[in-house]
């Protein structure tokens, strides 16, 4: 493990530092929000909060520089929240712990947090800087982008005056966005009742982990393996062979997190014991094979369980509806489902993101997240979602979604940025849009004529525990950004 104290460029890293202190989780800002507008202040600028709770602190043009464009930079405060289950953290109180491995800088079992902390380090340290040349600056740090974008959608249209923006929310280095995905989630819901156990049966627990997971768009092509489907494929098999009784099933966490672990609790007649074990052995070997690429970590664990309750009588989920839950999980969509017709780019896709059983409503939760650059496949994916689970007696509810993001072929942003990265580096920018939800959607709504890029360093396996940041790309991010606020076009 390397000295993080030798990071460059120095200020960022020192910011993000900074960041990883503070709990930021979803829907959960406050003390992110808090400190952001202490830090504002403290600096003499003109900070202010709106009614949703973004943050967004100005800073004058440097000498020289007042006849240049407002740029607005563009990052969100809070984090994807995921752990491994081994890993004892609380992101309501704990400060991210990291550690720099070769190039790479990762967390210790938890998400790292530079999705998009790195993003919110780099405004901060522009803000602190005395010796960068730029022209009038507007800091913006959304809130709640990660669970539903929802510091965006309450941003009013006189909260930005900028109309020349740089989102520093993308993960590759190198690559300049210039369109993404809409999305939206649905959610069905079962009903159930307890059911006692026939005598004679055998409980047991499933468990598949250790999965790669990632990011439910910008990973959905990378043919990694989702712990929800693949749980519910065997219980489907099992289910056409045995008289199998679900009593419990916790699985997959977040909707724009590919789920990597998923567990259930079971029961066959005890005559059927062996044969689980090995159903579940070929299953195992199987699922292995088809993905001997990218997974290579994979666990799969069946283990006897004792009663679940402290009553003599052991419940199970009444048969009725765990039949149709199995069923509909086996049949719904999951992954990609249509590639764009001008771009080697997913188009439409769709991720079966959780399912948990719920003992205090007796309900059972079935998340998932469609995305799609068009707007009419994406309602169509999530109406395919809501066909299967309304023909298996749910109840189904389709949110109302965020907008894609259409290229600006005339952009003048653009232009800049890829003149500047050739100047740079030598060689040209990958030009693309990205499968997944940027909050630039929602700004091509409220502000028109918005003129915006997407860029950021290196990251990988965001969303999940797997989350790292390739060190040297945040220089390269960092003097390309001086280098387009430098360049910023005239009023």
């Amino acid at each position: 493990m390397a000295d993080k104290t030798s990071l460059q460029p120095e200020n960022v890293f020192k910011c993000f530092a900074q960041v990883n202190r503070i709990p930021r989780p979803s829907k959960h800002e406050e003390q992110m929000i808090g400190f952001l507008l202490d830090f504002g202040r403290s600096l003499g600028l003109e900070t202010m909060r709106d009614e949703t709770g973004n943050v967004i602190i100005r800073k004058p043009a440097t000498p020289g520089m007042e006849n240049r464009q407002t740029i607005v930079l563009q990052s969100h405060m809070d984090m994807v929240c995921e752990k491994n289950r081994d890993v004892e953290f609380d992101f309501s109180r704990d400060a991210i712990q990291t550690c720099v491995d070769g190039e790479w800088m990762k967390a210790q079992g938890t998400t790292l947090g530079a999705d998009d902390g790195i993003g919110v380090a780099m405004e901060m340290a522009l803000l602190e800087a005395t010796d960068i040349k730029h022209g009038p600056l507007e800091c913006v740090f959304t809130r709640d982008e990660e669970t539903g974008l929802t510091g965006a959608e309450g941003m009013k249209p006189d909260f930005m005056k900028g109309r020349l923006l740089v989102n520093l929310d993308s993960e590759d280095e190198g690559q300049i966005f210039v369109s993404c995905a809409g999305g939206c989630r649905t959610l069905a819901q079962f009903d159930y009742q307890d059911e006692p156990l026939p005598e004679g049966f055998f409980t047991f627990s499933l468990s598949i982990k250790g999965l790669t997971g990632g990011h439910s768009g910008d990973d959905i092509d990378k043919k990694r393996a989702n712990a929800n489907k693949l749980l519910s494929r065997f219980l489907y098999l099992t289910g056409q062979k045995h008289d199998l009784r679900l009593i419990d099933i916790q699985a997959g966490g977040l909707h724009n997190a590919i789920p990597r672990e998923a567990w259930c609790l079971c029961a066959v007649p005890m005559k059927d014991k062996e044969s689980i074990t090995a159903e579940w052995n070929i299953f195992q070997a199987e699922v292995e094979e088809e993905y001997s690429t990218t997974e290579k970590t994979m666990q799969f664990l069946l283990q006897s369980e004792g009663p679940c309750s402290t009553s003599n009588v052991q419940c199970a989920i009444n048969k009725d509806v765990s039949q149709r839950l199995i069923k509909a999980l086996q049949g719904v969509d999951n992954g990609v489902f249509a590639i764009c017709q001008d771009l080697d780019l997913v188009e439409t896709s769709s991720n079966l993101a959780s399912i948990h059983k719920n003992p205090d409503t007796k309900t059972i939760d079935v998340n998932s997240s469609q995305r799609s650059s068009i707007l009419s496949a994406r309602i169509n994916m999530a109406n395919t979602f809501a066909a299967v689970f309304e023909l298996a007696g749910a109840r189904v509810d389709i949110g109302e979604g965020y907008p894609g993001w259409k290229m600006n072929p005339s952009s003048e942003i653009l232009r800049i940025a890829v003149e500047q990265y050739k100047r740079l580096f030598g060689k040209e920018p990958i030009v693309r849009g990205i499968h997944a939800g940027l909050e630039c959607g929602l700004f091509s709504e409220k502000f028109p004529g918005m003129d915006m890029i997407s860029m950021g360093p290196t990251l990988r396996g965001v969303h999940s525990p797997d989350e790292k940041l390739l060190i040297p790309t945040v220089q390269m991010v960092w003097d390309h950004l001086l280098a387009i606020l430098e360049n910023a076009p005239l009023n």
